[in-house]
């Protein structure tokens, strides 16, 4: 006790804040380190990401998109692109749910996917790292206000693209904190396969099932599309 209100004295915080003290140790003596931050013999993610060249997206949402990588990669300083190149190539859809009587919708579902490449800058590129971002929006339906409808849209549109921004920097900061290789699909040796149960049956007798990614994982247990989805 005379321990504790020494240590209390000399901080001049509260019995409250001292947990909030300890914390950050107990999770380093567990093996957890921080994402961003300085460590020893090591170049900070964020010094690096300030490297990245975002090369252009088309269309409107793209440029949205790549406008806020910008702005995630630079952070709190002056961005020097000179290391390394990031290729963007995000995919968005518009679904409408909650259908009328009459035919019309309630309600549109936003889905975008966004599939990043990080290259080094030189005469032939290597490939760094690469990976899969998706979300999901969504806005009310307003046909009876067009300005009202389109303004929807528009911000729906932005919200996603700063949604997959920040899960593309999260997973190149994190590529520069580990430096793991790109995983790449086995040449040989069997498939496996999982059911999907959200997926809608072809017939009775065919469940819908799922290949396995690059990674031997599921598409579905990391948000990634399935471009070899099927039946069974």
């Amino acid at each position: 006790m005379q321990k504790t209100r020494s240590l209390r004295k000399a901080l001049a915080l509260p019995l409250t804040a001292l947990p909030l003290l300890v914390l950050p140790a107990a999770l380093s003596g567990c093996g957890f380190q921080p994402l961003y931050g300085e460590q020893k013999g090591e170049t900070t993610p964020e010094v690096e990401l300030k490297r990245v060249y975002v090369a252009n997206i088309p269309e409107r949402s793209g440029q949205q998109l790549r406008l806020a990588l910008q702005q995630n990669m630079a952070g709190d300083g002056p961005e020097d692109p000179d290391g390394y190149t990031l290729i963007v190539q995000p995919s968005f859809g518009q679904e409408s749910i909650d259908i009328h009587s009459d035919n019309t919708s309630g309600r549109v579902r936003m889905n975008a996917h966004a599939h990043w490449q990080l290259l080094t800058v030189e005469q032939y590129p290597k490939l760094l790292a690469q990976g899969d971002a998706s979300t999901m929006d969504g806005y009310t339906s307003t046909y009876e206000q067009y300005f009202a409808q389109t303004l929807n849209s528009e911000t729906a549109t932005g919200r996603v693209a700063q949604t997959l921004a920040e899960q593309v920097t999260q997973q190149v900061a994190t590529w520069f904190r580990t430096h793991a290789a790109p995983s790449r699909r086995r040449d040989q040796g069997p498939a496996a396969y999982y059911p999907t149960p959200n997926a809608i049956p072809d017939s009775e007798k065919q469940a819908p099932m799922e290949q396995e990614g690059a990674d031997a994982i599921p598409d579905m247990a990391t948000g990634r599309n399935a471009p070899n989805a099927g039946s069974l």
